[in-house]
């Protein structure tokens, strides 16, 4: 697989934690959103939507328009600081503690797999789990792999994505919405995408477990030791 990019998507409100900085928070004795930047340290950039005292060498910080403008508003601000050559992205939020680079390298390599193998006779891995669209099915390569949970929700910020389908739908979404995208949802930047869903089995936790309450802290603390 071949490089690419990393935005962290950090301006939540954290509105069910008393509106704390939550992606500053630590896990296992690290801020979450420091951990997030570790398992993706291989990608070229990496960006920091959000506020920050201190990043990481080499890591780009910008802030979404308006501040506080919600997910999409930020993806936009990161996908402003790529490289013109950039052309896979992973769009992570910043309370995911328990992400590796293993499980980026899965979704990676889910995302290069443009046809659905199929199990040799003599057994082996199973079958990759099908693209699916927004729009009932397309029969063209995924525009991007994101895990799902056991209930099968995708988890939309933790996947990887080409860079010229995201633009091509922001662009979409931002004449739909007059030129404002703050408090647009995910689901609609990503409906009209290609998604190949990832189940996650690997050891461990799931990866896409995110921190929205205190409890979601303290089992992510109780996960790591």
């Amino acid at each position: 697989m071949g490089t690419y990019a990393a935005v962290v998507l950090a301006g939540g409100s954290a509105r069910r934690m008393g509106g704390v900085d939550k992606p500053a928070l630590p896990v296992g004795g690290r801020p979450m959103r420091d951990r997030v930047l570790a398992a993706v340290t291989d990608a070229t950039p990496r960006v920091l939507v959000g506020t920050a005292d201190a990043v990481p060498a080499g890591v780009r910080v910008v802030r979404e328009d308006p501040p506080g403008g919600g997910p999409v508003a930020a993806a936009a601000a990161g996908l402003a600081l790529l490289d013109s050559d950039a052309t896979l992205v992973a769009l992570l939020a910043a309370d995911l503690p328990l992400l590796t680079r293993a499980a980026i390298g899965s979704l990676l390599t889910h995302l290069d797999r443009e046809t659905i193998d199929t199990e040799p006779a003599g057994g082996g891995s199973a079958p990759a789990p099908p693209a699916r669209s927004g729009l009932g099915g397309s029969e063209r390569g995924p525009d991007g792999a994101c895990f799902v949970d056991g209930d099968g929700r995708r988890q939309s910020l933790c996947g990887v994505w080409r860079v010229a389908a995201l633009r091509a739908e922001l662009d979409r979404l931002t004449v739909e919405r007059g030129g404002n995208l703050a408090g647009a949802p995910v689901r609609a930047l990503l409906a009209n995408l290609v998604v190949r869903e990832v189940p996650w089995s690997g050891d461990g936790p799931p990866p896409w477990f995110d921190c929205d309450t205190d409890e979601d802290v303290r089992r992510a603390e109780e996960w790591v030791r």
